[in-house]
């Protein structure tokens, strides 16, 4: 029950499980340095896996998605 995974660069992987995909293809945090599975924050073309991280690095501005959909619903 294999599957392939292609980058937007054209690359195709093949795994046999999502925890080896999830391994090998989600992008690290640029300041925790823990593998991102969620949402994420992208600023200034890295990565974060929150808005804290992002603003640690020195990023201003940066706000957590699931904060900002939590204050609309209510």
């Amino acid at each position: 029950m294999a599957f392939t995974i292609e980058t937007q660069d054209g690359a195709r992987h093949v795994f046999d499980s999502f925890s080896c995909a999830i391994h090998r293809m989600a992008p690290i945090c640029e300041h925790c340095r823990v593998q991102i599975i969620g949402h994420g924050v992208e600023a200034e073309g890295r990565w974060y896996c929150c808005a804290h991280c992002a603003r640690a690095e020195g990023n201003t501005g940066i706000v957590d998605k699931v904060g900002s959909v939590a204050g609309a619903a209510g």
